[in-house]
């Protein structure tokens, strides 16, 4: 079965932008960004909702470091406020309910999948139970002040399995989780099947 990971670049403080801060909060190394070139599951097909598409979109056309990639790979846009055509290539527009056609990508398709933002969509995906792994690269930065969209506000709680953490450029943590959401807090065996 395909696998879903869930995909975020994060401040310190949880956040997945700020006012009037750069991308990768303007951090991104020269490691981080080779790392980005090798284009990690660049097999996946991306999804997104609406506004990550309108954000990620203008980073290309601006060229941003480390966003070439991306060109290439198939991408699926959920939206009820986008149309096609699209002016980034291999973009498919889904008007539907989102959960229902990951679950129907996960069960009757054959090529995995991985999130770019789009927090709601993230947070619906995993209340759903059809996350499979979980990624958060997170920047030495708190954007207490000028932090904008705060990740996991609406989660459930989730207990989170370690299987890889890389560093780059000396500062940059990547970390790489299998998540389980529970029913209530840990030690009271109340983890959903």
């Amino acid at each position: 079965m395909p696998e879903l990971l869930v995909d975020f670049i994060s401040s310190l403080d949880g956040y997945a932008a700020a006012e009037g801060w750069p991308g990768w909060w303007g951090l991104q190394g020269p490691e981080y960004l080779a790392w980005l070139g090798e284009q990690p599951e660049a097999d996946y097909t991306i999804l997104m909702g609406a506004t990550t598409y309108r954000v990620m979109s203008r980073f290309v056309a601006a060229g941003e470091p480390g966003t070439d990639a991306l060109v290439g790979m198939p991408k699926v846009v959920f939206s009820t406020t986008l149309s096609e055509p699209f002016s980034w290539a291999n973009t498919e527009l889904v008007a539907g309910e989102a959960v229902e056609a990951v679950r129907e990508m996960k069960t009757e398709g054959s090529k995995s999948m991985r999130t770019i933002g789009s927090l709601t969509l993230c947070r619906s995906l995993l209340n759903a139970g059809l996350v499979d792994r979980f990624r958060v690269v997170v920047f030495p930065v708190i954007t207490g002040r000028s932090g904008r969209e705060r990740i996991y506000d609406r989660y459930p709680d989730v207990a989170l399995e370690m299987i890889g953490s890389r560093t780059f450029d000396g500062r940059i943590q990547l970390l790489e989780y299998v998540p389980t959401i529970l029913a209530g807090p840990p030690g009271n065996n109340t983890a959903n099947p």
